[in-house]
């Protein structure tokens, strides 16, 4: 499992920030934006140890999470990928994986690219969501 990079209260209260201007309608800053993302991969991987699924966020991070069968080399054969504000309401539920497939809001390739067991991340800020 790799080391945590962002301590939780500065992931948290990126999360937090985040959340707040996504729900007002304001640009949410660059910084607390990447801070919110990659927050959120090293918690979905610490939850979901493994290198079966990969899933990015571009440009602000990827990580590898979902026990099972391994890839050594070249592009992984499952892969995610949605833009910082969809992973963001993702992992706090307030979007439904299905929900971000049929908008085209995520994209999903690979037999075992499915978060929906693992959405949203919940008790991070003791209000049932991240």
């Amino acid at each position: 499992m790799a080391k945590r990079r962002i301590r939780t209260a500065d992931g948290v209260g990126a999360v937090r920030e985040a959340q707040q201007a996504i729900e007002t309608g304001q640009q949410v800053a660059r910084p607390v934006l990447a801070t919110a993302v990659r927050f959120l991969l090293e918690e979905l991987t610490e939850r979901f140890p493994g290198n079966t699924l990969e899933v990015r966020v571009p440009p602000f991070g990827a990580a590898q999470c979902v026990e099972g069968p391994r890839h050594t080399r070249g592009t992984p054969p499952n892969v995610i990928e949605c833009d910082a504000e969809t992973w963001i309401a993702l992992a706090l539920g307030q979007m439904s994986w299905q929900q971000a497939l049929a908008e085209h809001r995520a994209t999903a390739s690979g037999t075992r690219a499915d978060l929906s067991d693992q959405l949203p991340l919940t008790g991070l800020t003791g209000n049932g969501a991240a």
